[in-house]
């Protein structure tokens, strides 16, 4: 998954290609073998050019695979994978094609074709941009020998790409608005949303995108999501979860973000006494604060956290039906239909049916498949399984309190 936390611009993605349609191998002259074992081959895999495709392209390129060992290999099996915003245009003949995990969508297709030592072939490689694609990564190729590829990483037999398409992400910041009493306590539910058209995860870097929330002044965040952690002077600076700090950054632990999806995360404010009425935000940004090249529209990056707090002489709020219903945002990013519930819980009109989606908290910790696809060589699908953690165990929130309209 990514590298360590660091402060970081994103990479320029590089290249992006995909797969299917193998037509017949043309074999052409390559150099020496060099570098294998007595009597085995070793196939090598070029690299694919650079694209940066609109929604709806179709890209078509061919991979150049060189037999440098001293034996031939007799057939061989190769292996795409391509991130979900990307597919392939059509199955072809020889090929079996299916979905793995976090949506990757592969494709294992059989060439009967001998390459001699020394000599190499060439195969189509196709791919078509998604309505949603952005922000993509492609693996391709077999193994040495001409065996399946397994998932022990990338070789010269077995390769992978990112590309950025030309498209963009609309990350949306949305906020609260709420009435505390001083000396109390007071629940509040923020969200980071993307309204697309892509989807979200950055494949080329570790800055991945995340909300900013800036605590309201007179308050103390004495319970926190798991998957928000402290920001120091540039980036994270301690453990997600970690409390009475004055700003945080949340993201999934996943790092995804879909197409319509919400995420809601809740924090316990403890109010102190005398504390007036008060104000915090909440930023759509990165976990280094870096906004995101993606997103085209910073109108809507910030909103506000406004904490209502009634003097002596005023009565006090009336407090809301449920303690768990979702708070009405002041920042011009109106929540209603996302999904709402315990910290870090998500709404997507992608996987997950239609309406909100209630749930608990996701631990911060960095995983999942994709993120695995680094420069430290690790496959789209190693080490998959992402724990979900919930959040607090026994968290009991304070009836909310909201001012009258």
């Amino acid at each position: 998954m990514p590298q360590r936390i660091r402060p970081s611009h994103l990479r320029k993605p590089a290249a992006f290609v995909a797969a299917a349609a193998f037509a017949a191998a043309v074999p052409a002259f390559a150099a020496a073998p060099a570098h294998a074992d007595p009597g085995e081959a070793s196939l090598e895999m070029s690299t694919l050019p650079s694209a940066s495709p609109k929604p709806g392209d179709v890209y078509d390129k061919n991979v150049v695979i060189t037999n440098k060992g001293t034996a031939a290999a007799d057939g061989f099996t190769f292996r795409v994978r391509l991130t979900r915003g990307l597919d392939f245009p059509e199955e072809v003949k020889g090929c079996t094609y299916s979905t793995v995990a976090d949506q990757v969508r592969q494709a294992l297709c059989e060439l009967d074709t001998v390459v001699e030592p020394g000599a190499s072939v060439e195969t189509p490689v196709r791919f078509k941009a998604l309505p949603k694609a952005l922000m993509e990564v492609v693996e391709y190729g077999t193994s040495a020998t001409g065996a399946a590829p397994g998932d022990e990483g990338f070789t010269e037999s077995y390769r992978w790409l990112t590309l950025t398409a030309d498209s963009s992400a609309d990350l949306v910041a949305v906020g609260e608005d709420t009435e505390a009493l001083a000396g109390g306590q007071q629940s509040i539910n923020v969200q980071l949303r993307n309204d697309g058209p892509g989807w979200i995860k950055n494949q080329a870097s570790d800055d991945q995108p995340a909300l900013m929330v800036r605590i309201p002044k007179g308050t103390t965040a004495s319970m926190v999501p798991q998957d928000c952690m402290p920001f120091g002077i540039d980036g994270p600076n301690a453990p997600g979860g970690t409390p009475g700090r004055a700003t945080y950054v949340c993201m999934p632990y996943d790092h995804v973000i879909e197409v319509g999806q919400a995420l809601t995360y809740t924090f316990m404010l403890d109010v102190a006494k005398g504390t007036k009425t008060t104000d915090g935000s909440v930023k759509a940004t990165s976990v280094y604060d870096i906004h995101p090249a993606f997103d085209k529209n910073p109108a809507n990056d910030t909103a506000k956290i406004h904490v209502a707090i009634p003097t002596d002489n005023e009565e006090d709020p009336s407090p809301s039906p449920s303690a768990t219903s979702p708070g009405t945002s002041s920042g011009g990013n109106d929540p209603e239909g996302q999904s709402t519930g315990g910290s870090g819980s998500t709404g997507s009109t992608g996987s997950t049916s239609a309406g909100s989606t209630t749930g608990g908290s996701t631990t911060g910790s960095a995983g999942g498949s994709l993120a695995n696809t680094g420069s430290d060589g690790t496959p789209l699908l190693v080490g998959a399984a992402a724990a979900t953690a919930a959040l607090g165990g026994g968290l009991v929130l304070a009836v909310r309190r909201r001012r009258s309209v």
